[in-house]
């Protein structure tokens, strides 16, 4: 059968790239067209367009290339109909998908949407669109599946989280390895996540390394991001007791004793590395005040959502500073702290589903086309 996926972010790419390999094992002669990136590249060759160029980051940004954005919008329809697929799949992307998913729906084409948007945390007025639009829903929080069915009455499949899989299945590297490679001393390590963008991560990492002085017995480790060059970050690896690592976040955290994390899926990542953390978060003002009154929820970061408590420190905007978060990391380093943590950890892990994410929706997406 064929099957057209539209990915267009780095997280995409990954739980597509698990998503085709687990479709090919239920159905071997699967034939795929996508939009992706690298990690979907390697399961097949046909990639329409890289996520890379995709990105639009911020109102401002996405006004300037609204044009290159209808142009791909347009051409991803032609494409489809070129390829004439048994079923589309969506992965996550809602500006761009739920556009290509109300004209699918109504060419004829089914419709599949896999993690869903987030619109229990904002937009919560899509609703409309997905349940006209969408077939089948596989979402992977597990208040997603009561936020549809019973808020909104559209039934939906609870299949996990897909990090469970990707993070279970990394290569492993050792300590000593690790360490050694990477050119570290001996000290318990405090991994700094600051996020992905320019911007984020100047804002985040000026507050996260201004309390390394109070910490002298660890070393803190910058998590590079894939997207940034290594020269970006070479300000910031001034300070004596601070060290740089590149891509490697999963390897970092796997040997980390606690860790400084920007709010977002990386909250979720760090958790489920068993690592005690303290969420952190810091906008410009304006966007702080336009995200407070759109954003209803009692927490930002998904470990705690997902808990429905407080699980982890969420220090944000004007809590994010030097004197709270030098306190806060002093709390998760003390034994008695960090032994409550890790119980909530594995309810968490819990709660999420267990393995098989992938696997799980890809016979659900076969078997649906097998019965039609």
């Amino acid at each position: 059968m064929n099957y057209y996926i539209i990915a267009g972010e780095a997280s995409g790419d990954l739980h597509g790239a698990n998503l085709m390999k687990a479709i090919l094992a239920e159905d071997t002669h699967a034939n795929f067209r996508f939009w992706g990136g690298d990690l979907m590249q390697a399961v097949s060759a046909n990639l329409v367009k890289h996520y890379k160029s995709l990105a639009f980051m911020g109102f401002a940004e996405v006004v300037m290339n609204l044009r290159t954005i209808f142009k791909n919008l347009q051409f991803c329809k032609e494409d489809i109909d070129h390829f004439n697929p048994d079923v589309i799949i969506f992965i996550d992307y809602p500006g761009f998908n739920l556009r290509i998913a109300k004209w699918a729906k109504q060419k004829g084409y089914k419709t599949h949407y896999y993690i869903s948007p987030q619109i229990w945390a904002w937009k919560e007025n899509r609703i409309t669109a997905i349940k006209r639009n969408v077939d089948e829903m596989y979402v992977i929080l597990p208040f997603e599946k009561s936020f549809y069915e019973d808020k909104h009455q559209f039934p939906v499949h609870f299949v996990g989280h897909p990090l469970i899989d990707a993070i279970g299945s990394r290569p492993k590297i050792s300590e000593v390895d690790f360490r050694e490679q990477h050119q570290l001393t001996n000290k318990p390590i405090i991994a700094l996540l600051p996020g992905s963008r320019k911007q984020e991560i100047k804002k985040m990492l000026s507050v996260m390394l201004s309390i390394v002085e109070q910490f002298k017995d660890y070393q803190f480790v910058i998590a590079g991001a894939p997207s940034q060059d290594y020269e970006f970050y070479q300000t910031y690896i001034k300070k004596s007791n601070v060290a740089f690592v590149s891509n490697k976040t999963y390897d970092l955290l796997s040997v980390s004793t606690a860790a400084l994390v920007t709010s977002g899926t990386a909250t979720l990542e760090t958790a489920l590395f068993k690592v005690p953390e303290v969420v952190c978060y810091k906008g410009s003002w304006i966007s702080y005040q336009i995200g407070k009154r759109l954003v209803k929820l009692e927490y930002i970061s998904l470990v705690n959502l997902i808990m429905n408590k407080k699980v982890v420190t969420e220090l944000i905007q004007d809590d994010f500073n030097k004197k709270r978060l030098a306190k806060e990391l002093q709390l998760i380093l003390n034994e008695k702290y960090r032994t409550a943590i890790f119980l909530d950890y594995f309810e968490l892990e819990q709660k999420l589903g267990g393995k098989g994410a992938s696997a799980k929706t890809a016979k659900l997406i076969v078997n649906s086309l097998k019965e039609a």
